[in-house]
């Protein structure tokens, strides 16, 4: 699989042998590996429900499901909904000591972050990543409670210079 970032996969519709049953809406991420746990998916009949990337087969123009029972009714409430990270409600957080915000993730192979979208004012551009998640938990909107200011950050893998030999 190539690097795919959560834009572009928010951009495909979820199909079951080419019958449309969605479009994602968000993407949760694994409170504490870093990877895709699922995406959110808003159904024909107007309702969210959650979609194991375990049971995500990516097309070529298109989020592929091998069953309508993959897609699960989660109450808001249950593990996957409190405990995910929610990649709309991590864009725009400040992430490194340089005051670049988190843009987008960029997805690998097994679902696994490879890289992050930073944006600071010098424009956009894509940083490889080291591995931890961001940010923190502080609350149940899944960043620093309303008020506090402290901000979590997660540190951009440093480029090294390439040795040869």
């Amino acid at each position: 699989m190539r690097g795919l970032t959560g834009d572009e996969l928010l951009r495909l519709p979820v199909r079951l042998r080419g019958i449309l049953l969605g479009r994602p809406a968000d993407l949760f991420l694994h409170p504490s590996a870093p990877r895709l746990l699922g995406i959110d998916v808003r159904c024909g009949d107007e309702s969210h429900r959650f979609l194991p990337s375990s049971a995500v087969m990516l097309g070529m123009r298109e989020i592929e499901v091998g069953s309508p029972f993959v897609l699960l009714d989660l109450a808001a409430d249950s593990q996957y909904r409190s405990k995910a990270r929610s990649l709309s409600k991590l864009r725009g957080m400040q992430v490194g000591d340089d005051g670049a915000v988190l843009r987008d993730v960029v997805l690998g192979a097994g679902w696994v972050i490879e890289e992050l979208v930073l944006e600071d004012p010098r424009g956009r551009r894509r940083t490889p990543f080291d591995g931890s998640l961001v940010p923190a938990r502080g609350g149940r909107g899944g960043g620093p409670p309303a008020g506090d200011a402290r901000r979590s950050r997660a540190q951009p893998r440093p480029r090294s210079p390439s040795s040869h030999g």
